[in-house]
């Protein structure tokens, strides 16, 4: 990063690595290494996570608030059509899973499908390019070493931002269980099915883990898949540094699994989509 030799497992921790920002030694301030994050413990902030995420989510507003502004009954232009093409695709597969009524769930379908999409298309970008040119804002802008200035450009790779969201559609899951069925009806569900009230403890248990395990599941699912791709991504950029003949193969190699990487993050933020879809019908209907 600044001009020194790094190996390449410093390489490969380093792209995967929070830009952190936390309390430590008594003030506050970026972490330049794993054992100042460590240090800074659990209300540390992961900055590059939360700035992606928060501008993907502007871009998602713009680009649907544009579209919507311009929309026009006459012969629509390209924004307009690719907007009414999501709306249209993410509409019948609300209707294909949805079967209540609840004027929520449409908008927050596509909000999840469009944003996590966002996100987890940030993993094409060169896996460098970012982090160079953050580390080179640090070193000018703070005065801290480039090799310490952390850069994660994929928020999807993050477990705060997919526990973050998963744990949103959680909230509304129970709060929805509990406004339809009720208090106790939602309760009842737990501890009576499905071996019914002399099945008790077995009901617990088995409702139980299957309510915890969907938000952990959810959020889980597009972590691991989403870091998987990027680790992927990191690992066939280090063959750039063995000659031309490894980087000239490693080129085939990054435009292969960019085009195959197109399908996975289409795919993750259509599941979750649909995971969170079906979640909110099991929260509107009887068991």
């Amino acid at each position: 990063m600044s001009g020194a030799t790094i190996t390449t497992g410093e390489y490969i921790k380093h792209h995967l690595t929070n830009l952190t920002f936390g309390y430590q030694d008594g003030h506050w301030g970026f972490a330049h290494s794993a054992a100042d994050i460590k240090e800074m413990g659990f209300w540390a902030i992961h900055v590059d996570s939360l700035l992606w995420s928060v501008a993907l989510g502007g871009l998602f507003f713009l680009l649907f608030y544009t579209a919507a502004k311009r929309a026009t009954a006459e012969v629509p232009g390209g924004l307009q059509n690719f907007v009414e093409w999501i709306v249209e695709f993410v509409d019948e597969s609300v209707k294909g899973s949805f079967s209540a009524k609840n004027d929520l769930v449409a908008p927050l379908a596509l909000t999840i499908f469009c944003w996590v999409f966002l996100m987890n298309l940030m993993d094409l970008i060169a896996v460098d390019w970012l982090p160079l040119l953050a580390g080179a804002v640090g070193e000018s802008a703070l005065g801290m070493d480039p090799h310490h200035v952390f850069f994660k450009v994929v928020p999807t790779t993050d477990p705060n931002i997919t526990f973050g969201m998963a744990l949103s559609v959680f909230y509304l899951m129970i709060y929805y269980s509990i406004k339809n069925k009720g208090l106790g009806g939602f309760l009842g569900e737990i501890a009576f099915q499905p071996f019914g009230k002399w099945g008790l403890p077995a009901n617990l248990i088995l409702e139980g883990i299957s309510l915890i395990s969907k938000p952990i599941s959810l959020a889980l699912r597009l972590f691991g898949n989403m870091y998987a791709g990027e680790t992927i991504f990191i690992l066939i950029a280090m063959m750039y540094g063995a000659g031309w003949v490894m980087g000239g193969f490693g080129g085939l190699l990054q435009l292969g699994w960019a085009i195959f990487h197109i399908l996975i993050i289409t795919l993750q933020a259509f599941i979750f989509m649909t995971l969170t879809i079906v979640y909110m019908e099991m929260a509107h209907n009887e068991h």
